[in-house]
């Protein structure tokens, strides 16, 4: 894998878009990790990413950035539309590559990434950023110390309330890489894949909820795992004033239930900067009041003794996901999240689209 010259010097690092994505989850925490420069930013109109870091070039073309060669890693955080073409041009100009979620548009495209990745000798890296969520790394260590005993259903969602149509979002508009399963789908797919692998069938529904609605603003995602995991069922709705749990896991032992998102997207969208790693500020801990609670059975009796206790959150910090990327680049350390699991997601929501247009469970096969 090619890398910078000298490890010592910093890797030079662009993203393009500074839309939601490239505002919120990757300019300030490609900012805050020691040895990555965050030295372009590729914005076509308006003057935010210049005010919000003048030390950093700002280009208006991509074009200006692929014949730069003092850049060594790029991140696409545009419409999902453009990731498979801008992915393959910055791969044929040498960078190395993050790609926002969804991966691609289909399997065949991602595989098609992953190929030219390989041939360049080049790292291609889906941004699963949600794997560094503090709720998602909570139920990892539970699941870990097996506090529930045998796991048996997991439900995971993403509820909001956004009753009316954003007629002005490119993500409200019709596109082959359009609506939620595409948007919040990827994240709640690849965190169950993270946990357990990859799924024997999936069955799914696909809605759309809202008036006006041109594309799905709700879903309904069950995996099947068989002896492998838990039944696993993910979902998310725009018509949630009152959201479900995050997480509910049931198991032999006991049962955790966490409300709430991770804290950090509305802080940095809000304005505020993660430190540098290293620093002696932390990051963004989660108030105690809005941590899960986790109920274990001290014994088999009937009616069982419960114990509820509200369990903390671990600390989400979505600079680790970054931190990896420096080091896969520097050091050829292992990728946490790999261009296979972005290639898998896709495949699961491809046949998560195929088992609701087909109204069955769909079993699930993949080539890589």
């Amino acid at each position: 894998m090619k890398s910078p010259a000298r490890s010592t010097l910093p890797i030079r690092t662009a993203v393009i878009g500074y839309g939601l994505a490239g505002r919120v989850f990757h300019c300030p925490f490609i900012s805050a990790v020691p040895g990555l420069e965050l030295a372009a930013i590729v914005q076509r109109h308006g003057n935010e990413a210049q005010a919000a870091y003048p030390k950093t070039k700002v280009m208006r073309d991509v074009d200006e950035l692929l014949v730069n060669e003092t850049i060594d890693l790029v991140v696409v955080a545009t419409p999902n539309e453009t990731h498979f073409d801008l992915a393959q041009r910055l791969l044929l100009a040498g960078k190395h590559c993050v790609v926002d979620k969804p991966f691609a548009a289909t399997s065949d495209e991602a595989a098609t990434l992953i190929s030219l990745a390989r041939e360049k000798e080049l790292l291609i890296v889906p941004f699963h950023n949600r794997r560094f969520d503090g709720d998602f790394l909570t139920v990892k260590a539970l699941l870990h110390k097996g506090a529930l005993g045998r796991l048996v259903e997991i439900s995971s969602r993403f509820d909001r309330y956004r009753p009316l149509p954003r007629a002005s979002s490119w993500k409200e508009q019709q596109g082959p890489m359009s609506g939620l399963l595409f948007d919040l789908g990827a994240h709640l797919i690849d965190q169950a894949l993270a946990l357990f692998g990859m799924p024997n069938a999936v069955d799914a529904r696909v809605y759309k909820d809202r008036e006006g609605s041109a594309v799905d603003d709700a879903f309904e995602v069950v995996l099947d795992f068989g002896d492998r995991g838990p039944r696993y069922r993910c979902g998310a709705t725009l018509l949630a004033a009152d959201p479900s749990p995050r997480f509910h896991l049931n198991g032999t032992l006991g049962s955790y239930i966490k409300h709430g998102v991770d804290p950090q997207e509305a802080a940095v969208g809000a304005g505020e900067r993660p430190p540098a790693v290293g620093a002696e500020k932390s990051w963004l801990p989660e108030a105690e009041d809005a941590w899960g609670t986790l109920t274990v059975a001290e014994g088999t009796e009937i009616p069982a003794k419960l114990n509820r206790t509200s369990h903390p959150t671990l600390t989400g910090d979505y600079r680790l996901f970054y931190e990896n990327v420096r080091d896969a680049i520097r050091d050829s350390v292992a990728l946490i999240v790999s261009p296979e699991h972005g290639y898998r997601c896709i495949r699961v929501i491809e046949l998560a689209l195929q088992s609701n247009a087909e109204t069955r469970s769909v079993p699930i096969s993949f080539q890589l």
